[in-house]
């Protein structure tokens, strides 16, 4: 692994007590993503949620580095090293869950949850995946902030990764919104997206989670999902893609029972 990786300081919010537990966002999000979950999750564990290089406020990759789901794993892994945390529990959304499903295949943490994780698509998929997202990006760097005030634009904004926007508090939409449009990680990680695969087989007790109303990723990909982990695959009833704002206690019960 690089001597640039570990040298990286990435931004992170830890709470809690307990054994270690790590959070991993998504493409263009943040660790504030996670935020109607996190004290839920701190009552039993120390958890750590982490801005990815190239996103919320984190430096970017250094130099030679790319942007691919791999390296910025490689980035996660170096992150805990650096901490000195060993095979801690990790748990992550989308692109994080493809990341967490890829540290549970190098065997380096305890346990793995997935919630709608990437790479699980049809070629078809894929490319609606790459599209929609390049207009929220576009729509994130375009909209003044201040109109996500309105609950009507706040549902149009926001419709796509969650099955229940009026759940989303609008100071923090606004701030995920500034995320998306500002993340220098961005359209080269969205393009890696292109040539990713299923991790190799997780060698740790791993769960996915699939959100029953996904519209970015469609639940059909969780079919795929179950035959690559041997049926290891849960249903979020009334969740959307980032479930954390649609049903906090059922996200949290989902991570718990893993981690």
């Amino acid at each position: 692994m690089s001597d640039s990786l570990a040298a990286m300081e990435l931004a992170f919010e830890r709470r809690g007590t307990g054994t270690p537990l790590i959070l991993v966002h998504g493409i263009g999000h943040h660790w504030q993503g996670w935020l109607p979950v996190l004290d839920r999750l701190a009552a039993r564990h120390t958890v750590i949620a982490v801005d990815l290089p190239g996103f919320g406020v984190s430096p970017e990759l250094p130099p030679g580095i790319p942007y691919t789901a791999e390296s910025l794993a490689d980035a996660v892994e170096s992150f805990c090293a650096r901490l000195g945390i060993r095979e801690p529990a990790v748990a992550g959304n989308s692109l994080g869950g493809y990341i967490a499903l890829e540290l549970a295949s190098r065997g380096v943490v305890r346990s793995a949850v997935a919630l709608s994780p990437v790479a699980f698509w049809s070629r078809a998929e894929l490319l609606y995946c790459q599209a929609m997202l390049r207009v929220m990006r576009a729509t994130a760097r375009s909209m003044p902030l201040e109109r996500l005030e309105n609950r009507y634009l706040r549902t149009a904004a926001a419709g796509l990764l969650v099955a229940h926007p009026a759940r989303l508090d609008p100071t923090a939409l606004m701030a995920a919104t500034q995320a998306l449009g500002s993340a220098p990680g961005f359209e080269e990680t969205l393009e890696s997206f292109g040539g990713l695969m299923p991790p190799a087989p997780a060698k740790v007790p791993f769960t996915i989670a699939w959100g029953e109303h996904d519209r970015l990723l469609p639940r059909r990909q969780a079919v795929r999902a179950a035959r690559w982990s041997g049926q290891r695959v849960k249903l979020m009833k009334g969740c959307g893609h980032v479930p954390m704002s649609d049903d906090p206690e059922l996200v949290a019960r989902v991570i718990l029972e893993s981690a």
